[in-house]
C-alpha cells in the first residue's frame, strides 16, 4: 500500500471565531431644519447604507432630534453607552466617528502607567522587606 501526502493543510483560526464586537448597536440623530446638520443629512443620505451593509452585526437606527445637534450614539453589550457630537463635521469625519464608536469597547476610558498589567507585579511576587533571608549582625 503506497503513501501518501496529505491533501489538505490545516488552517489557524487564531481566535477569529471566538471574536465578538462589543458595539450593539449605533443610533444617528439629527435634525432637519439646522445647519449644523447639514453633514450628518449628508452621511445618512450617501454613506450610511455602505456602513450598513458592511458591518451587519450592528443594528443601526435613524432618528430626527428637532432644533438640537446632531449626535452619534453607541451602545455596548456591557450596558454602558458613549455618544458622540458631530455638529458641523463633514460625511468622512463622521464615518470616522462612526469607525470609532463601532471600535471601541465600551469601557470607561482610564491611565495606563505601565504597559503590561498582571495580578503579580514581578515574577517572584509582590516585594517586602519581611520575606527572605533574616541578616544578622
Amino acid at each position: 500500500m503506497p503513501l501518501s501526502a496529505v491533501k489538505a493543510v490545516a488552517k489557524g483560526q487564531n481566535g477569529v471565531g471566538a471574536f465578538i464586537l462589543q458595539c450593539k448597536r449605533l443610533d444617528f440623530h439629527y435634525c432637519d431644519w439646522a445647519g449644523s446638520s447639514r453633514g450628518m443629512n449628508a452621511f445618512i443620505q450617501k454613506r450610511l447604507p455602505q456602513f450598513a451593509r458592511e458591518n451587519p452585526q450592528i443594528e443601526i437606527t435613524v432618528s430626527p432630534r428637532p432644533h438640537k445637534h446632531p449626535v452619534v450614539k453607541g451602545h455596548y453589550i456591557n450596558g454602558r453607552e458613549k455618544a458622540v457630537c458631530v455638529r458641523n463635521m463633514t460625511t468622512e469625519m463622521i464615518l470616522e466617528k462612526a469607525s470609532l464608536l463601532r471600535d471601541a469597547s465600551g469601557e470607561k476610558l482610564k491611565r495606563v502607567n505601565k504597559p503590561v498589567t498582571s495580578v503579580n507585579e514581578s515574577v517572584r511576587g509582590i516585594w517586602s522587606p519581611y520575606h527572605g533571608a533574616q541578616y544578622k549582625i
